[in-house]
Formats: C-alpha cells, structure tokens, sequence
C-alpha cells in the first residue's frame, strides 16, 4: 500500500512538473519531457496523454504538445511580457514551416534571440540560439528591424556603437542601406551564411512592441534550403506576422 502512494504522489510531481515546464517554454516534445522528468519516453508520453485528457494540454501537428484550455484560463497575474504575447504566434510559424524559429528584439546595434523553438524532426537542423547576441547586420531578424527605422536612425545607432573604437567601422553602411531599402520593399530580410557558415535565416519586423522592437525569424541549414522553401518561408512569416500584429490592434 505505502509503495502504490508512492507511486501516486511521484506521478502527481511529475505531472505538475510538465505544467510548469509547458507553461515557461510554451511547447514539448514527449523526449523533451522525457529527459526533463528522467523517464522512458513511454512514460512521458502517457503523462502528456492525461494532461491531454484533462484540458491541461494539446497536441500540435508536429508531435509536440502545447498548453491546455485549462491552463489558458485568465488569472491575477501581472501584465504579458513581449515573449508572453509573441509565443503564440512562434507556435503558428512553428506550425507552418517545421523549421528553427525565434523572436528576437533589437538593442543598440545588436538582436537578442528571447524566446526560440528548434526543429527536431531533421537530421540536419538548426540549433536553438535563445540567449545569443549577434550583429544586426548580419542576421535576417536584425536587418527586418533595422528595416523598419529610419536610415537616420540606423546611421545615429552604429555611430554610437562605433564611438572609440580604432579598428574598422562595424558595418559598411552603404550596403547596409541598400539591403534595408530591399527588405522594406518585400518585408522579408535574409540572411545566407553572414552571421553564421552554413545557415539561411529569413525575418520578418513585428515593429515596435512594448517599447521594444521585435521580429520573428526562421532558420535551417543553407543547403536544405531551396528557391521553394525561400517563397514558403515569405508567405507564413507575412502570414503570422500580419495576424499577430492584427489581433494587436483589436486588443488595444
């Protein structure tokens, strides 16, 4: 008997952990939630299965699962963070491509990646990069907020950035203003092997959120990435970003 209560209390913590877990990261996978548990994924799975069972998750088309109706019930909390609000729509763009993404805000002259969830089903992927810092002008999410200031603006940025400094300027702003005058023709930045060898990355500019200016990006491995996957890749970022940016608009 004091073996079955055990068992039953360290399934209940095991349960709660997966809420916890489903609630900061916004989205798991059943070997996610295996390793975080320690468990065989059968276990993992069975776990999500009852949470699943009882409003507490969901399951996306991507085998991963995502929070529940119940755990999307309002409650006294303080007001949604930027990564609060975006992450829904990550899941979307997530949903749509099955590829890396992130939302990333723009500080200075740099991108911060906030809030990422990486494509597992490929042999060849890109990894998770939240927490990294990387020269705007040289990723794809970078160059869609760029975008979407002032050449003024940008130029006043780098000036700054550069104060100082004996070595060369940070970026060449000639070309930096012809690829930024590019992307807010098309709304699309790219990024083929700039920031890092061996990696395409597309963007789009959620604008100015918060006080802070964000993008939703997309990134894969450069040779898996073909003229097809480029158009694909435009359409569900000008596709999420527009209903993110729409339902912005009727919040307010």
């Amino acid at each position: 008997m004091e073996r079955n209560e055990g068992s039953r209390v360290e399934a209940a913590h095991r349960v709660l952990v997966l809420v916890k877990l489903l609630g900061s990261a916004g989205s798991l996978s059943v070997t996610e939630a295996a390793a975080a548990l320690d468990v065989n994924p059968s276990t993992a799975q069975r776990l999500l299965a009852t949470m699943v069972g009882d409003g507490f998750a969901r399951q996306g088309e991507r085998r991963r699962y995502l929070p529940g109706p119940e755990m999307a019930r309002p409650t006294a909390t303080s007001a949604p963070t930027l990564r609060d609000q975006v992450r829904p729509y990550l899941e979307q763009l997530f949903e749509e491509v099955n590829e890396t993404v992130h939302l990333a805000t723009l500080v200075g002259t740099e991108i911060h990646h906030v809030d990422g969830i990486e494509a597992t089903d490929h042999v060849l992927r890109f990894g998770l990069r939240t927490g990294v810092r990387l020269s705007a002008h040289a990723t794809s999410a970078g160059k869609a907020m760029l975008a979407s200031l002032t050449d003024d603006d940008v130029q006043a940025r780098y000036q700054v950035a550069s104060s100082g400094r004996r070595r060369r300027p940070l970026a060449d702003m000639d070309r930096l203003r012809e690829a930024l005058d590019k992307v807010r023709k098309q709304r699309i930045a790219s990024n083929f092997e700039e920031s890092e060898v061996g990696v395409a990355a597309f963007a789009i500019s959620l604008g100015s959120q918060e006080g802070q200016h964000a993008a939703l990006s997309i990134a894969l491995p450069v040779t898996r990435c073909g003229r097809a996957d480029v158009a694909r890749f435009g359409e569900a970022l000008v596709a999420v970003a527009d209903r993110y940016l729409a339902d912005q608009g009727r919040a307010r």
